[in-house]
This record gives C-alpha cells, sequence and structure tokens, in this order.
C-alpha cells in the first residue's frame, strides 16, 4: 500500500492539506491507515486524531431515525409538523420585494423521509443567495449558533419538488428526540456508539479527545493556509445532527463497515438487514441530486462531485447511480463534512474509505485532486 502513502505525502508537499489521514477498509476490518503532515503546528498527524466532522454527522442523525423507523416507531412517511408542530410554523421563501421577504404557505407537507433527503425545502445559506440575505433582514441566527430558534429556516421550495441542501438532519433528529424521549446525545451513545466501539466519537470535545484535536487552517488570497476558527457551538440549547459531532477515521471506519455487514459489527447489532438494505436505496425518486453553486466562496467551492454520473440520496448518504470508471459502483453510499473530511463505502465491492483534514474551501480544487488520487489507488489495488 505503499502507493497510498505516497499519494498522502504528495498531497501535504503540494499543499493541499497541511495534514492527512486516511484509510480504507471492508466488512471484515481494516485494510491500511496512513497519515501524512501535521495535524496542528509542531505536532505529527495521527491515526487518532480527532476531527470535527461536521456534515458526516448528517449520515449518524439518519441511522438515529432509521433505527427507529427499523423498530416501527417512526413513520418515514409522516409529515414532519404531526411529529413537530412548529414546523407548520415554516412558509416558502419565493423571493424579495424590493428588501421586503415574499413568503408563501407550502403547498405540500414535509415528511420525515425529505427532512432525511434533503427534499424537504431546507437549504443552507452557503449555497443559496435568497438565505443569507433573508437571515441578513429578519436577524435570524445561523444553525451553526446552537440556538433553538435557529431551526426556524424558511424553505426556498415546495416539499419534494427538488433536491438542495440544508438543515434537514438537524430537524431529523428533533422528531428522533420527541418520538423516542432521549436527548439525541443520549440515543446515538446508547444506540450507535457504544454498540459500534466508536470510542472516540462525542458531541463535545473535551478532555483526552481535546488532547488528540487537529486545527483548522483556511487558505488566504495569497494561496497559503493560515489558522482559522471553526467549531460546532459547545452545550448548545440543541444539538444538531447536521453538524455537531467530533470523530477520527477510525470510529468512522467502524460506522461504516457496520453497513457493509448488513446492520451489525463484532456481534452487535444496530439494525436488521431489511433496514440496511431499505436504508442504502434511493429515496429520491426521480429526482436528482445536482450542483451546488457556493455564496460564500471563502468557506466552499461549488459542489459537483461525479459530474455527469447521475447521483441519488439513500435515506442517510449520496448515492451515485452508475459505476464511476476507475472509482466506485453504482450503488456506493457518501458524504463528507465542510473542513474537507471525506468517506464512501462500496456495498458491491465491499470497501469503506476514508480521507481526512480539516480545511476551508471546502471541495477546493486541490483537495480534491488528491481525493481522487486516493479513491483512484483504492480501487486500483484491490
Amino acid at each position: 500500500m505503499g502507493v497510498l502513502n505516497d499519494i498522502l505525502n504528495a498531497g501535504v508537499a503540494s499543499g493541499a492539506a497541511p495534514g492527512l489521514v486516511a484509510m480504507t477498509g471492508n466488512a471484515a476490518g481494516v485494510k491500511w491507515s496512513g497519515t501524512a503532515g501535521e495535524r496542528s503546528p509542531g505536532q505529527p498527524m495521527t491515526e487518532d486524531t480527532v476531527f470535527r466532522i461536521f456534515s458526516m454527522t448528517k449520515a449518524i442523525g439518519s441511522t438515529a431515525a432509521a433505527i427507529l423507523i427499523d423498530r416501527g416507531r417512526l413513520d418515514p412517511k409522516a409529515p414532519v409538523d404531526s411529529i413537530l408542530p412548529d414546523f407548520a410554523k415554516i412558509q416558502v421563501l419565493e423571493g424579495f420585494d424590493g428588501e421586503t421577504p415574499r413568503l408563501r404557505a407550502p403547498k405540500s407537507r414535509a415528511t420525515i423521509r425529505q427532512l432525511a433527503t434533503h427534499t424537504s425545502g431546507l437549504a443552507y445559506e452557503f449555497w443559496n443567495p435568497d438565505v443569507p440575505r433573508w437571515m441578513q433582514k429578519t436577524g435570524h441566527p445561523t444553525i451553526l449558533s446552537g440556538l433553538k430558534a435557529s431551526l426556524l429556516y424558511p424553505l426556498v421550495f415546495d416539499p419534494g419538488s427538488r433536491w438542495d441542501y440544508g438543515i434537514g438532519i438537524d430537524w431529523l433528529c428533533q422528531a428522533v428526540e420527541a418520538v423516542d424521549g432521549r436527548r439525541i446525545d443520549r440515543f446515538c451513545q446508547e444506540e450507535l456508539f457504544d454498540p459500534l466501539g466508536m470510542t472516540s466519537t462525542a458531541f463535545e470535545c473535551e478532555g483526552a479527545l481535546a488532547a488528540r484535536l487537529a486545527s483548522v487552517s483556511a487558505r488566504g488570497e495569497d494561496g497559503k493556509f493560515a489558522p482559522f476558527q471553526l467549531a460546532p457551538p459547545s452545550h448548545p440549547e440543541f444539538y444538531g445532527m447536521g453538524h455537531t459531532l467530533y470523530s477520527t477515521a477510525g470510529d468512522y471506519m467502524r460506522f461504516m463497515r457496520m453497513f457493509l455487514n448488513q446492520g451489525a459489527l463484532d456481534g452487535k447489532r444496530v439494525l436488521s438487514e431489511k433496514g440496511v438494505a431499505t436504508m442504502l436505496t434511493n429515496h429520491i425518486g426521480e429526482l436528482r441530486v445536482g450542483k451546488l453553486s457556493t455564496v460564500v466562496p471563502a468557506v466552499t467551492a461549488d459542489v459537483d462531485l461525479f459530474p455527469g454520473t447521475p447521483k441519488t440520496h439513500s435515506f442517510a448518504f449520496l448515492r451515485v447511480e452508475q459505476d464511476v470508471p476507475g472509482m466506485r459502483s453504482a450503488g456506493s453510499q457518501g458524504w463528507a463534512g465542510v473542513l474537507n473530511t471525506h468517506f464512501w463505502f462500496d456495498p458491491a465491492k465491499d470497501i469503506a474509505a476514508t480521507i481526512m483534514t480539516q480545511t476551508l474551501p471546502f471541495v477546493e480544487p486541490r483537495f480534491l485532486k488528491v481525493y481522487e488520487q486516493f479513491e483512484r489507488a483504492v480501487y486500483a489495488q484491490r
């Protein structure tokens, strides 16, 4: 696996990232892991480095909901407002009349499934220009504030009419709490982290975990990385399962391997085989995942993964509907976090892999080149 180490080292040497950790595995276990560069100035990157995984949290939140669905306690077709009445307050933002937001009632009621698949109408302020404008006019807090009031973003389209990326999973896990009765951090600890042995995954980065936390770097206009402060809110009013978790490459590999093992790992079952099979199918029908055009280039580049390949959304992941030549197979699942933590797993070929750093902008071309080289090498060495 020397070629994989070479790719990480070259990625750091080229300035694509100050430090990288990557790992590959399959249903049976970890096959390879490697590191390069530094996790923070003067500290080498290590396999057990802790990362702010941001949107890699979403798949864990969706899996929490899938556990309740698997047990017959949550209906994916249920209207959100039948479980969370506050959702009925949300209107569709159609645009602006001068400086006044133009709002109307949605033509359909968003469902639990639509929250999980980003088809509910909710969209982040990073990729939709109307949302930050509305937030500025109304003083509405960002979801990253951790304030309960921040959940009330407007919809930007009628539920079920298209795919767009937003805070659906934050609402989804409010529904998990309402149905189950446990707060989401306790639910995830008892139903996922403990049974899967994810001992370095946490809602708060404290104590021993904090000593292994990577620092964040953002690329400046001069093309060089500089320190940057970005983290999920600590001890918030509610834990937003769109962004809240800290984890490691090894822990996330255990999460992915559970899916490759049809819902169990090391003798501990968290989902039924049928539940996993259902989760990983296309849940958005004829809709397709499209390009996200950035509103904030310092935070994220445009997101257009595997252009030309039809992409849908399973209950928890981005799903490719065709084989990507030399890379992942049709039916593969994956996603990422804004600080360039990335993962995928390929049930057809029994492959799981992750590559992680802590940099902005998200999916900048220099990083994506390293990610593509890594993925191609993983398949070339099978």
